[in-house]
């Protein structure tokens, strides 16, 4: 009833929603903001979460208030979750700048800065996410940015707000939708703008991403969330099946693919998913999900990876009996999980790895969010007196080629 055979074709086509559908009503609500400001960030409040503000930004006092309201071992568990998310970012941090003499006369290098602010959308709606308030500015503080903003729906959940506390955000707003995205992007009153806004949402929210790039820059195309598992006859189908239902509990429209060369595995994937679900606390999600997802039976493990690299899926599990060979031939993928033992949940929550990551195939030619997201890098060059007389000629060469008398005469005068 659950379970059932796909085409890559089909999950394909799936995933790749249209934006279209919405576009109409994001641009309304982007022009709204950028004539109205504020007031219509308060209005749009009003209008689709049922609020009615008293002001736009978050008080320090209730972000300090929220602690009372969070269990001690909840604060606990995100305390060590951004400690382990900090650990792991600050693994990709680069030089602050490098040189290096590629001939007698001529130093190149790269200066790498952060950028100065950034704004990252945190959704509400269906449940609160205060591990994507960690993934989304844990990143951008190791990175050094001095100036990091929050968005997010109101009424705010106390375990968001103690996460933004934990994670070092320096400003929170109660906005969310479209309208948070254009309020980050074009400012307002209260909110100034920013160079760059991260993190996942909803239709509108990406819509309206992905319309405003012209003024702020993007992390990437976020949609539904979905898992593809890669695995063989060794897999346990209980493993299997638990990670299917794992994707299929975030939404309705998450999606789910087992791709396996082993037609007697996804029979048990399903008979297990049939009995998991009977006691699921988000059984009805979880229905939704399945109607969209299946399994791919591949005709041996080398078509099965290239499958999975056609596929391109959000998160991938690899549960074979010889994984590290398996994650040699896989190209395209969000984030990797390997191994019985290593549930996407992990990625989600506490191992320190991002989980802002891109759907839809998009990790085909975009990254996880980290901390390169949040720097920019400056080509710098040295040249001596004798370096100009090395690359003079050449210069000058093709500065006159291309019309460009200028520019070879800006080097001629100084080899005069």
């Amino acid at each position: 009833m659950f379970w059932q055979p796909l085409s890559v074709e089909s999950w394909i086509g799936m995933r790749r929603g249209s934006l279209s559908d919405v576009k109409d009503t994001v641009n309304t609500i982007i022009e709204d903001v950028k004539t109205n400001g504020d007031a219509a960030l308060f209005a749009l409040t009003e209008k689709f979460d049922h609020q009615r503000l008293d002001s736009l930004r978050i008080p320090q006092e209730d972000i300090d208030a929220a602690y009372d309201s969070v269990a001690p071992e909840l604060v606990q568990a995100l305390i060590e979750a951004e400690a382990r998310i900090t650990q792991f970012h600050e693994l990709q941090k680069s030089k602050t700048l490098w040189l290096e003499e590629m001939e007698p006369g001529i130093t190149l290098g790269v200066k790498t800065t952060p950028l100065d602010r950034i704004g990252a959308y945190i959704p509400g709606g269906r449940a609160a996410y205060p591990s994507t308030v960690l993934m989304t500015t844990v990143a951008a503080r190791v990175a050094g940015v001095p100036e990091i903003v929050v968005c997010t729906p109101p009424k705010v959940h106390p375990l968001t707000l103690v996460a933004l506390d934990i994670a070092g955000v320096h400003e929170a707003y109660q906005v969310g939708g479209a309208q948070a995205i254009a309020a980050m992007a074009l400012g307002t009153g209260t909110i100034r703008p920013v160079q760059k806004i991260v993190g996942p949402g909803n239709v509108f929210v990406t819509q309206a991403k992905m319309m405003l790039r012209e003024y702020a820059d993007i992390d990437f195309p976020a949609g539904p969330s979905e898992i593809g598992i890669i695995a063989d006859s060794s897999a346990e189908p209980a493993f299997v099946a638990a990670d299917v239902l794992a994707q299929a509990e975030h939404d309705p429209n998450a999606a789910c693919v087992l791709v396996t060369d082993s037609a007697a595995l996804a029979e048990a994937v399903g008979e297990e998913i049939t009995v998991q679900m009977a006691t699921a606390p988000r059984r009805e999600i979880m229905e939704k999900a399945l109607a969209h997802s299946g399994y791919v039976i591949a005709e041996d493990m080398e078509d099965a990876i290239a499958l999975i690299n056609r596929i391109a899926p959000e998160h991938l599990s690899i549960q074979t009996v010889d994984p590290l060979a398996t994650l040699s031939g896989i190209r395209h993928a969000g984030s990797i999980f390997i191994g019985p033992y290593t549930p996407v949940a992990c990625g989600d929550y506490a191992s320190g790895t991002n989980h802002v990551l891109p759907t839809a195939g998009y990790a085909k030619s975009y990254s996880a969010l980290d901390v390169n997201h949040f720097m920019k890098r400056s080509q710098v060059q040295i040249v001596t007196r004798d370096g100009l007389e090395t690359i003079g000629d050449v210069t000058e060469t093709l500065a006159t080629a291309e019309g460009l008398a200028a520019h070879a005469n800006s080097v001629r005068v100084r080899r005069e």
